[in-house]
């Protein structure tokens, strides 16, 4: 991929020190701002890593005015999986905390999307913006037609998130061919209040930014949320259907076009 700006470069990662690179940010982000953790989480490197982290392409975006520091060179990542690397993992990243058999039962070509994080001095500008047209190629060179994975909400308070999710529920619930369901373990229903008693600015206000872009896209939420406890999560699984968008909101996948996060 080309630069889109003088100094950031949009590429997929390349090899291993790419790889840590990205890993490093995502440790940043996840583990030491918001207080995830994980098995294979390294704490003295300070890399977030985990076993499906070969199988995935990971979008990098690389701000190349930092890349004398060696290490922290991606500013964006974002990590992505196809039905064909899927298929050699034996399953999607999802499925541990998402009955995925609805979607795989479409048939359809699917894109798993995850890890997507951006290091803070570089949020409120242009970087998801730039990862976001990055995808928008990708997707568009691979036909891919459905595009899901999970996102979160910091924390695994319910009370604090009955507004938002409740919203959720009722506004933006998948079509049924596309209704993926939480899994029993660690669900959590998101019909936690009536329609009618939903502050749609506050759910709105406590809704992470980038499930409120991919709403603003037309996306679509799956039933039930999953806590994560080491991560420290509520995650919603979101959905996006390529064909279902409106004209609009297929805009964002011609070349050319993107949408800010």
């Amino acid at each position: 991929m080309t630069p889109t700006e003088p100094h950031f470069i949009l590429r997929l990662a390349r090899d291993d020190r790419d790889l840590r690179a990205a890993q490093r940010l995502r440790y940043e982000v996840f583990v030491a701002e918001l207080g995830g953790d994980g098995p294979m989480v390294d704490h003295d490197a300070r890399l977030e890593a985990d076993e499906f982290d070969p199988y995935f392409d990971h979008l990098l975006l690389i701000d190349t005015r930092r890349d004398c520091l060696a290490s922290d060179y991606v500013v964006g990542v974002y990590r992505l999986l196809s039905c064909a690397q899927a298929a050699a993992l034996g399953r999607f990243y999802s499925e541990g905390e998402y009955d995925l058999t609805p979607l795989k039962a479409t048939g359809r070509r699917l894109l798993e999307l995850g890890r997507s994080c951006v290091h803070p001095a570089y949020r409120g500008g242009t970087a998801m913006f730039l990862l976001w047209n990055a995808l928008a190629d990708y997707v568009q060179e691979r036909d891919i037609e459905v595009l899901f994975g999970t996102a979160s909400f910091h924390g695994t308070d319910v009370a604090r998130l009955r507004q938002p999710l409740a919203y959720l529920h009722h506004h933006h619930m998948a079509p049924p061919d596309l209704r993926v369901r939480a899994r029993p373990e660690h669900r959590l229903e998101m019909n936690l209040m009536p329609a009618d008693h939903i502050d749609r600015r506050a759910a709105m206000a406590a809704t992470p930014a980038l499930i409120k872009a991919y709403l603003r896209l037309g996306g679509f939420v799956g039933d039930g949320a999953w806590i994560d406890h080491a991560f420290n999560t509520t995650d919603v699984c979101l959905l996006m259907d390529t064909v279902r968008m409106s004209a609009r909101h297929r805009q964002f996948y011609d070349r050319k076009t993107g949408v800010a996060g």
